[in-house]
């Protein structure tokens, strides 16, 4: 899958996403503040070693959020917690039907190796039909190389062409009626766009996938995709954090090294940090990343990466109360050549994602068998899960009573 991993908001002040009560679009966003714990307040790193700290702030409004959807989590079992925290692909409508229908996945993803009739023929309805909580559909359209839709909606420039041949307010334009016309397919969220910064040939793994070399030009239409697609109704999720432009080697085909952690901060970690309170969720990428990720754990299975993530203080962000995807789990050698999807999903929960994303369906049983062996074991707390469930319920626009 060419990098993938909610339909919108994460949690934010704004509601990034905000809702109906049918966990249909969200509401348009048009301001950009994140919302923070009474005790949460962004703060630069003050150590001089770009370390993330793994204790700290944030969690006072989570917590709260929790409580008030109290009502809202009573509906699941805690197997049907765990299963909305899944986004798997599937092969077509029947495939996506029978895993919905007999696990309640939180989230399917369309490929391209999906059957197009699932969209085209509108068999994507009788999917959603048997979800019980409304159901993420998520495809990864960036434009350019990486495009599932071009045969039904048109095509669209690479990132970087786009950024350089069209102002960031045309390019919202252009986003903003091809958001549209997802939308109308029953597409809810779209894992772009890619924020990495990257001066890569364009044919390499990021490449033209990335908007420019310069971490404001990357900030500007990164936010001008972002805005378009809620203003369309859908989700974005903004990648890969915290940031694969300087990175050496391709995640699909092995291990991805960083470089330090302190010399991502002026240049790859900066449209994250510009784009924390825009209301998009964030997939975190497979990097190693020295003085962040401990040796041999990469980044979507890193609790040190999460938290970096989630406090923003280890690299001068607000912090992020919205969701967390992973990139791929099941087919990309950087996990693949680590372990198995059953593991890398409970890795990458325990660590602190929101949502484990991979490419089939068919390991969703036995996924769900162990994330409950872990939960009954306590490396999986409860009181995480339910965290994680309400962030997702409110990136689907769930209108909960908080």
């Amino acid at each position: 899958m060419r990098i993938v991993p909610g339909i919108l908001l994460a949690v934010t002040a704004v509601t990034l996403s905000a809702c109906s009560g049918s966990g249909g679009a969200p509401s348009k966003s048009t301001t950009g503040t994140a919302e923070v714990g009474t005790t949460g307040t962004a703060q630069a790193d003050t150590t001089g070693t770009g370390q993330a700290s793994t204790t700290g702030t944030g969690q006072a409004s989570t917590m709260g959020r929790t409580d008030c959807a109290a009502g809202y989590l009573a509906q699941f079992t805690t197997r049907r917690k765990l299963a909305q925290l899944l986004t798997v692909g599937i092969t077509g409508a029947a495939d996506a039907e029978n895993v919905v229908r007999t696990e309640q996945i939180g989230g399917i993803f369309v490929g391209s190796w999906t059957d197009p009739a699932l969209l085209a023929e509108k068999q994507i309805d009788r999917v959603k039909a048997a979800a019980h909580t409304p159901l993420m559909v998520s495809i990864d359209e960036e434009g350019g190389r990486v495009s599932r839709l071009r045969s039904m909606i048109g095509p669209a420039p690479a990132a970087r062409v786009a950024a350089q041949t069209v102002s960031d307010d045309e390019f919202y334009k252009q986003s903003l009626a091809r958001g549209g016309a997802m939308k109308d397919l029953g597409i809810t969220v779209d894992f772009a766009p890619d924020a990495d910064v990257s001066s890569q040939p364009d044919d390499s793994v990021i490449g033209d996938r990335s908007f420019s070399d310069d971490p404001e030009v990357v900030t500007r239409y990164a936010g001008a995709f972002i805005r378009a697609m809620h203003d369309a109704g859908l989700g974005a999720v903004m990648k890969h954090f915290p940031g694969h432009g300087s990175g050496s080697g391709d995640s699909h085909t092995g291990a991805v090294r960083t470089p330090p952690l302190d010399q991502l901060q002026g240049k790859d970690l900066a449209p994250f940090r510009n784009l924390i309170g825009s209301g998009a969720g964030v997939m975190v990428g497979h990097l190693d990343v020295p003085g962040l990720t401990a040796p041999n754990t990469p980044a979507s299975i890193s609790p040190q990466a999460m938290a970096l993530l989630r406090q923003g203080n280890g690299y001068g962000a607000a912090p992020f109360d919205g969701p967390i995807f992973t990139d791929d789990l099941s087919g990309m050698a950087a996990i693949t050549n680590r372990m198995d999807i059953e593991d890398a999903v409970a890795a990458a929960l325990e660590a602190g994602a929101d949502n484990a994303l991979w490419i089939t369906s068919t390991a969703v049983p036995q996924v769900l068998d162990h994330l409950e062996q872990e939960v009954r074991a306590g490396r999986l707390p409860m009181r995480q899960v339910d965290d994680s469930v309400v962030r997702m319920a409110r990136f689907k626009g769930i209108a909960l009573n908080c």
